[in-house]
């Protein structure tokens, strides 16, 4: 007997809306030191915010946005900033010794 799968996507983007489980999902993209996955990792978070609302309260343009959160995007610090702070999330930097291992 085979077993249909599901699309994780519209699982993933509910489950984002909330701000604790992005900022989980998004430092575990981190954990990885790949930029490109933490960009896409980011954009699942704003696509569940809803990019064309994360643009206009972060006064991004929309298409510019989509562009920084691809694989190959480069945010300036000022437009990532913006975008967390749009989804209710900030940076905060921490020794390595501090992290459990």
């Amino acid at each position: 007997m085979s077993k249909t799968s599901r699309p994780y996507k519209p699982e993933l983007l509910k489950a984002l809306q909330d701000p604790v489980e992005a900022a989980e999902y998004l430092n575990a993209a981190l954990e990885e030191d790949m930029n490109e996955l933490f960009l896409l990792a980011l954009r699942n978070v704003a696509e569940a915010y809803g990019m064309t609302r994360l643009a206009e309260d972060a006064q991004l343009n929309r298409e510019s946005m989509y562009r920084m959160l691809s694989e190959k995007g480069n945010p300036q610090f000022t437009s990532l900033i913006s975008i967390l702070r749009q989804l209710g999330l900030q940076l905060s930097v921490q020794s390595k010794e501090s992290v459990p291992v």
